[in-house]
């Protein structure tokens, strides 16, 4: 039986060798493009007509527009408006990734922590820089409490600049982990389905497939609430950022 990690395993469809150093086209990068097409078309085709009476892709549409729209006002308010693409395209890319994962035999990039990390850090630095630009020096008084007693600054300060670093991590390693368990728990069921199935003549798989069916769907549960979270986490960060505390 296949290990359940193999599911993870990066291979490569176009070796490329560039002065030592391999970018070769994976399916990693391949469920990465599927995800940008997929979501370009649902945009493109689904907004095309712009229809008063909306059909299926274009109510898919405008309803994430709208949610993440919404998650922008609540969280950061009219200032949060212009952030509203980088924030759609991040919400949009993970919950897609996250969904192509659940197609049998596809791969999930998400489950990958140098591809999550890597949108982490693009957000934690670009907050930062948009902290620094909008408050300049006084951006860091976001690393003081307020109302707390100067004799407490020594303390509290390294407190609040660890917090503030680990955030790219926290928010990496949350999605990572839960895609990561979730696909290896499934694979691993689907294995009991298999064998229990093959040496009692398909009765003793009827029980770990009932459990994989339900693991499925709170897979794709989990799928769209992974990708909520790492959307309004951003908007948090993007309004400390605008109006630190």
């Amino acid at each position: 039986m296949a290990s359940p990690l193999e599911q993870f395993e990066i291979k490569a469809i176009v070796p490329i060798q560039v002065g030592g150093l391999d970018i070769s086209f994976t399916n990693s990068s391949a469920a990465m493009v599927a995800a940008l097409v997929l979501g370009s078309g649902l945009l493109v085709f689904g907004m095309g007509r712009g229809s008063v009476v909306p059909g299926r892709l274009q109510s898919i549409a405008e309803m994430s527009y709208e949610f993440v729209a919404g998650l922008l006002g609540d969280t950061v308010g009219a200032e949060g408006r212009r952030y509203f693409p980088f924030v759609f395209t991040l919400f949009m890319f993970v919950l897609l990734g996250n969904l192509l994962g659940m197609v049998p035999y596809s791969f999930t990039f998400t489950s990958h922590i140098i591809v999550t990390f890597a949108m982490a850090a693009a957000v934690f630095i670009g907050v930062t820089i948009l902290g620094l630009v909008k408050h300049k020096m006084h951006f860091f008084s976001f690393f003081v409490p307020p109302g707390v007693p100067v004799a407490m600054w020594p303390l509290l300060i390294p407190i609040e600049i660890i917090s503030y670093l680990s955030r790219p991590i926290s928010l990496s390693v949350r999605l990572f982990a839960n895609m990561l368990a979730g696909h290896t728990l499934l694979k691993v069921i689907g294995g009991f389905v298999f064998g229990l199935g093959a040496i009692t003549f398909g009765v003793g798989g009827l029980l770990p497939l009932a459990l994989m069916v339900a693991l499925t769907g709170l897979e794709i549960v989990i799928a769209f609430l992974q990708a909520y979270v790492f959307a309004i986490l951003t908007c948090l960060y993007i309004n400390d950022a605008l109006h630190l505390h």
